[in-house]
């Protein structure tokens, strides 16, 4: 006799170019923190050239792996270092940091994502679950979500399948009862998949799926899970 398999209790979500776009938002980000260190700590500023900071924070990745899932600690460990260089004062690197993070925060949700997530969190739960460093909390969608999860706080990044078991856990409900819905081929889906969770690819652009494994299902805007989650007439 088949099992039918179990139904989905819950959704999570990964954040940054699913619920918005990223992209706008780090170069903003970038360039507000650029500005303030041009003219309050202009040394230091020298230090960090347009790109500098990203290319330490990947020169640091790959010599202290165990940072490599903390963007936040990266970034201020660059700018550390930096204000060191230029022999100014430990405290303009949380000034920097200060400046760049109210930035990196002023995300703008897709239009439609605030109507589907009020709609999916009437028949899922919900949860985010994030390799970024947003505060959720200052964004327009803080309240759809039971929980929220980031590399930081768990101490592991996607594609890790502890990353989502810890998810599930938090949620109450089983990998397999359990809907990922995230942008990046590797971590959220290939990633989701090998915890055991189901999975929807967030393909706005409408790109090619790069492997490996099979092609999965797809949608190119949020307004489709309605139909494919939700019962109604145009359910299948």
């Amino acid at each position: 006799m088949n099992r039918k398999p179990p139904a989905i209790r819950a959704i999570t979500f990964d954040l940054d170019d699913t619920l918005w776009e990223i992209g706008p938002v780090i170069r903003a980000a970038e360039a507000r923190m650029e500005r303030y260190l041009r003219h309050h700590f202009p040394a230091m500023a020298q230090r960090l050239p347009a790109g500098e900071v990203r290319r330490r924070m990947n020169r640091l990745a790959s010599q202290r792996p165990e940072l490599a899932h903390h963007v936040t600690a990266l970034r201020m460990t660059v700018l550390q270092q930096a204000a060191r260089e230029a022999g100014t004062t430990p405290q303009a690197a949380e000034l920097a940091f200060a400046e760049f993070i109210a930035a990196r925060n002023a995300v703008t949700p897709f239009t439609d994502a605030a109507a589907v997530l009020n709609r999916l969190s009437g028949h899922f739960s919900l949860a985010s679950i994030t390799n970024g460093n947003v505060d959720l909390a200052t964004t327009s969608l803080r309240g759809f979500f039971r929980v929220n999860v980031s590399a930081e706080t768990a101490g592991m990044a996607k594609p890790h399948p502890a990353i989502f078991h810890l998810t599930c856990e938090a949620l109450g409900v089983a990998p397999e009862e359990t809907l990922h819905i995230g942008d990046d081929p590797e971590c959220d889906v290939v990633g989701a998949r090998a915890a055991g969770l189901h999975t929807i690819w967030f393909n706005r652009p409408g790109h090619r799926w790069p492997g490996p494994g099979q092609v999965p299902s797809y949608v190119r805007q949020l307004s489709e899970l309605l139909e494919r989650l939700l019962p109604g007439p145009t359910s299948t």
